[in-house]
């Protein structure tokens, strides 16, 4: 099921809808220093037992451990090749790295940061996602593969062919993944238990990278670069029920379930900050940040938004901190 049913009126009509009248929806609460990192910082992660931020330092080849608590670099892993995705796996107490460079995933005892194994998947590894449910992490890499791997070994379980390069996936109830392949020009969802490629969503526009799922609710977001657009779906039809048009540049975005709200940081410089209101969705906020500050993480068990933000000029590069409203 390919859908193109989003017309330029949903567009106009959710774009055009008023804002809210709150004055501060995200406070920046703080800025924690990386210290010497330059160039592109790619995706963060989570060690909630250590309460430690996982920074894919991509242009430095590290990926940077923050001490939350202490707000400082309690740690600075390297010997690594372009590393795009982290994610920590609580299950086996382990943190993975992809290597966009060499293609490898590697994984880290996340107690002393000891090495623990590698795995050559491709050219291109990226995105990592942990479910803990079934215990496994799933690994976006080259022309267009997800490969599953067992969390507590790294072995390769099983691998899903895409016609594309995956960009952002979400893993979703009922053994369904849903992932960004923005070179072909689709949502392609997967059946996990069959292995394959099921269906294909999608709207007038280019470049969808980001990705955020409320499981509970039934809604999807895809946001696109060309016109820059959010675009919502309903999961069980694979329709979208509104789009507007957001910042630009967009790398990341999280649906905050408490306040039913939608956080899309920017490379322009700013985070969107878009309120849902049953299948309609204004901004209510767009929240200036730094050009290039395009990655971040929204932890619900923190009740905190982590942006990561370049080195620029004179001033270094961090993790800056926002804090919802209540």
């Amino acid at each position: 099921m390919f859908v193109r049913a989003v017309t330029a009126a949903l567009v106009i009509a959710a774009a055009a809808l008023p804002a809210a009248s709150v004055a501060e929806p995200l406070a920046l609460e703080a800025k924690i220093p990386l210290g010497d990192v330059a160039g592109r910082i790619d995706h963060l992660a989570i060690d909630l037992k250590r309460q430690r931020l996982l920074v894919a330092e991509l242009g430095n080849d590290t990926v940077g451990v923050v001490d939350l608590a202490g707000k400082r670099v309690a740690r600075r892993m390297t010997g690594l090749k372009e590393p795009q995705g982290v994610a920590y796996a609580d299950s086996a107490d382990l943190i993975y790295v992809a290597n966009g460079d060499d293609g490898t995933v590697v994984w880290f005892e996340a107690a002393d940061f000891t090495p623990a194994g590698r795995v050559k998947l491709g050219r291109d590894a990226d995105n990592l996602r942990f479910d803990r449910t079934a215990n496994e992490v799933v690994a976006g890499y080259g022309s267009g593969a997800l490969a599953i791997l067992d969390a507590a070994s790294g072995t390769r379980k099983a691998e899903v062919r895409l016609p594309a390069h995956p960009e952002a996936f979400q893993l979703a109830p009922a053994i369904r993944i849903f992932v960004n392949v923005p070179d072909a020009q689709q949502i392609a969802v997967v059946d996990r238990a069959a292995g394959r490629q099921i269906a294909q969503w999608g709207i007038e526009a280019r470049g969808n990278f980001p990705m955020a799922l409320d499981a509970e609710g039934g809604r999807l977001m895809a946001v696109y670069r060309s016109p820059p657009t959010l675009a919502v779906f309903d999961t069980m039809q694979g329709t979208p029920v509104a789009a507007m048009r957001t910042c630009d540049d967009a790398d990341d975005v999280f649906f905050d379930r408490l306040r039913k709200r939608i956080y899309i940081s920017c490379g322009d410089g700013a985070i969107a900050v878009v309120q849902q209101d049953g299948n309609n969705y204004h901004e209510m906020a767009r929240v200036k940040t730094n050009a290039g500050a395009r990655t971040s993480l929204f932890v619900p068990e923190l009740d905190r938004l982590f942006l990561a933000v370049r080195a620029r000029g004179h001033e270094p590069a961090a993790i800056w901190v926002y804090r919802p409203d209540s």
